[in-house]
């Protein structure tokens, strides 16, 4: 890998370079974030660049196809994430991190990529498409509830050229990691003559990375749906709100056979979930 000299990075000013260095995703010490320095060689020292410096371009990042990235209480997963850039000399590599917090000097999450160099597949001769993989241990680094949510997404390319141009920013985009989410339905009596009064409860929980048990959702709107046995669409009888439990119950007038379930619309913390629907038998 040659010695790279000309960066420009969003987050934290411009940067000249050494040795690149592997990085880590936390250690016994506490969290770890990894900086240019230790990605691509580079420091600190320069905070001036030639104004007509041209810099790599980044038009777009996926983390995990763009689907939120739920987690419950123990178990790996990986997940890929892509970056697409450009440059008139062509893009060398990339990279790609999760982090939770504030601002880059004060995070309380980093999830870093797995690989060293990224694998980038050139569009054009200018342009390339790159790919890592980043691996979330639920159980090892997902310790705290106020995790869940929003995470900042770090975005960065280095360009082909001889000096290795660098664009760098931290604050690239926002991702979600969520509290995996658990929700069941049960209508009784069953059978039921038609007409009279059946009950339906249910229980929302979610991952609690704290206790490492799924615990109630309190006080979250859910919606009692129905569907008739010979269809396929549910439709929305009314909405209850959970107890301070997580627990779900409410009544309904017995008509035609056909399945309960509740549905849960999700929030930034916790996704969206549908019970399996309970069937009623109606006399």
């Amino acid at each position: 890998m040659r010695i790279r000299t000309t960066v420009a990075a969003v987050s934290g000013g411009l940067v000249l370079s050494a040795l690149a260095v592997p990085v880590a995703q936390a250690d016994g010490g506490g969290v770890h974030k990894p900086t240019a320095a230790e990605r691509f060689g580079v420091s600190r020292a320069a905070m001036s660049a030639a104004d007509d410096e041209e810099l790599p371009v980044v038009s777009k990042v996926t983390v995990n196809g763009g689907k939120s990235i739920v987690a419950g209480t123990t178990g790996v997963q990986t997940f890929t994430v892509s970056l697409t850039a450009s440059h008139s000399a062509g893009i060398e590599d990339a990279y790609v991190d999760l982090w939770h917090g504030r601002e880059h000097a004060h995070y309380d999450g980093v999830f870093p990529p797995n690989e060293q160099n990224a694998t980038c597949t050139a569009v054009s001769a200018t342009t390339s498409t790159c790919k890592l993989t980043i691996t979330v241990d639920a159980g090892r680094y997902l310790t705290m509830n106020s995790l869940a949510g929003t995470w900042h997404v770090t975005a960065a390319a280095i360009a082909a050229d001889e000096g290795g141009s660098l664009y760098w920013n931290d604050f690239y985009g926002t991702h979600r990691i969520q509290r995996a989410s658990k929700l069941t339905a049960n209508a009784s009596p069953e059978p039921v003559k038609k007409g009279k009064t059946i009950t339906v409860t249910g229980k929302l929980t979610r991952a609690n990375w704290e206790t490492r048990k799924y615990t109630g959702y309190s006080t979250q709107p859910v919606k009692l749906q129905f569907r008739k046995k010979d269809s396929d669409t549910y439709t929305t009888v009314k909405t209850v709100k959970t107890n301070s439990k997580g627990d779900l119950k409410t009544t309904v007038k017995a008509t035609v056979d056909g399945f309960y379930r509740w549905s849960f619309a999700g929030t930034s913390t916790t996704p969206a979930v549908n019970a399996a629907g309970d069937f009623i038998d109606v006399k």
